[in-house]
């Protein structure tokens, strides 16, 4: 409470301060970029060469670092697996199967797919996501053939001299609507500046019927103001960077005390020939004018101390203690950034059990579910509607079937990868309860792994028919060279088919071998 005497904007002043972080202190870091009055997020990547700075950065952690690429290469793999597969629902199980062949056609084939005719569409999620998690966002460009164009980050970008509300090469509205990208012509010199508004081309990002024709994939959006993606590793430049400058000299100090020296000892009246060079030597210039020659460490060398020196060896454990407890640290900093704990970016589990490694990783699962719903919501939704529109264009069939009553053409669903079984038995048995008790599907269970059920399920009712056409010919023919009537065999004893728990079969050898009086066996 202020006290009685204060003043009156004094005790308004202390009343606002209620929040200890509103105050001021010398044990908190001073942080820049903080505006009193509020900003937007594309405030805080304002400066266009800043921005393409943080890129390219990360792009060599992604290019050199020992550590950094690797952890991206998990990341993707774990949110992609074998990909995404579409689910129609237009409401006409024809016409879905027929989409479905459609995009398939389309999606594995780089020719139609790419616009460079390098890449199938499988392999554009997994480069999207992974441009996504360095570059900070990502640009696919719907082509007029049919195919999709892949433009990187650094190519969307604003000319100097444009008065326009283009955030780095983005044209927003006063809504923040998305109405262009602006985007190079070529992939131009890193040294040459985009001046002029002629030096980009304009690409609208919806089509006059409003689909997008321009998709932006991005996952490290925290801000409803944010219009340009960042790279997953701001926040871990310097821990990654010192990181690598650690790791490097504990390489060179484990390889330095690996070798052997001999130290000589020499008194003034020592008159015996200089020691032979043992490693490149070059020559310094000293503070005081004077210069002394210093030679590079070998193994096996051998130093000669200056006349009246005594040298002393120093070989320190390497690497110390700490060592090892602080690199762990230092790596779930940079995981974490990437939602991998510690377990997934080393792929070892020995330092915890079974149920802390199980954790850790069920918690990435849910990083990796939200980062796999954000690219179906911004990549894998959009090029759908625009591929759906582009059928319908060409197709006449199509087209006269989206027009039906009923007929909801662009609604589909996407199913994402899951993850194999951790502990097989208990997983499986987990999902044959979900089955059984309706709280799932064997369409959406297959689904998740990236399996057709219309496919998977054909595939079975066919391999079953096969085995049991097979067993009854062979049982035919068994019970035609046995002349007892009591060791008839019956097709079934030939053949194991998957029988649900609790049910019990019945069959009679009358079934094969037309004896429609014959008495049934029952078998549990």
């Amino acid at each position: 409470m202020p006290q009685r005497n204060a003043s009156f904007p004094a005790a308004i002043e202390a009343y606002r301060n209620d929040y200890a972080a509103a105050r001021a202190s010398r044990f908190r870091r001073r942080r820049v970029g903080v505006p009193l009055s509020g900003s937007g997020a594309d405030y805080h990547y304002r400066s266009d060469a800043d921005y393409l700075r943080v890129m390219e950065y990360a792009r060599d952690m992604d290019r050199n670092d020992c550590v950094i690429g690797q952890m991206v290469d998990r990341a993707v793999q774990n949110t992609v697996q074998e990909g995404f597969t579409p689910d129609p629902r237009t409401g006409d199980k024809m016409l879905d199967k027929d989409l479905t062949e459609y995009w398939w056609d389309w999606a594995l084939d780089p020719e139609q797919c790419d616009a460079a005719g390098e890449l199938s569409f499988p392999a554009m999620e997994e480069l999207t996501l992974r441009s996504a998690f360095v570059d900070g966002d990502i640009f696919a460009l719907a082509t007029r053939d049919g195919a999709l164009q892949l433009v990187e980050a650094h190519r969307c970008r604003t000319p100097s001299n444009t008065t326009q509300n283009v955030v780095h090469g983005i044209l927003l509205d006063d809504r923040r609507r998305r109405l262009q990208i602006w985007i190079t012509k070529d992939d131009i010199d890193p040294m040459w500046t985009v001046s002029r508004v002629s030096d980009v081309i304009r690409y609208d990002v919806r089509s006059p019927d409003g689909l997008r024709q321009v998709f932006q994939v991005w996952v490290s959006g925290k801000r409803a103001s944010q219009t340009r993606g960042v790279t997953a590793f701001a926040p871990v430049f310097d821990v990654a960077g010192i990181f690598e400058d650690l790791q490097f000299a504990k390489l060179v100090q484990a390889q330095v005390t690996s070798c052997f020296a001999i130290f000589r000892k020499r008194t003034l009246e020592f008159s015996g020939s200089t020691t032979k060079q043992q490693g490149a030597r070059e020559t310094e210039t000293q503070s005081d004018g004077t210069t002394r020659t210093v030679e590079g460490i070998a193994p096996g060398m051998e130093i000669t101390g200056q006349p009246g020196e005594e040298l002393t060896g120093f070989s320190p454990g390497v690497p110390n203690a700490e060592f090892f407890p602080h690199v762990k640290l230092v790596l779930t900093l940079i995981g974490v950034n990437l939602g991998l704990p510690l377990v997934m970016v080393l792929m070892d589990a020995s330092e915890t059990n079974f149920s802390g490694w199980r954790g850790a990783v069920d918690q990435a699962r849910l990083g990796f579910r939200r980062n796999q719903r954000r690219l179906i919501e911004r990549f894998h939704a959009q090029v759908w509607r625009w591929k759906v529109a582009q059928w319908i264009a060409d197709s006449p069939a199509i087209a006269a079937v989206a027009k039906r009553d009923g007929i909801k053409i662009f609604a589909h669903d996407w199913h994402a990868p899951r993850w194999p079984y951790v502990q097989p038995l208990q997983d499986a048995s987990a999902d044959l309860l979900e089955v059984r008790n309706g709280l799932n599907s064997h369409r959406r269970r297959a689904a998740e792994r990236s399996i057709d059920w219309d496919d998977l399920s054909t595939e079975i009712v066919e391999d079953n028919a096969l085995a049991i056409t097979k067993a009854k010919m062979r049982a035919r023919d068994m019970n035609a060279d046995l002349k007892d009537e009591s060791e008839r065999v019956h097709w079934r004893e030939l053949i194991s088919l998957p029988t649900p728990d609790g049910v019990t079969v019945q069959y009679s050898t009358s079934d094969d071998v037309d004896e429609p009086n014959r008495p049934k066996k029952v078998a549990a």
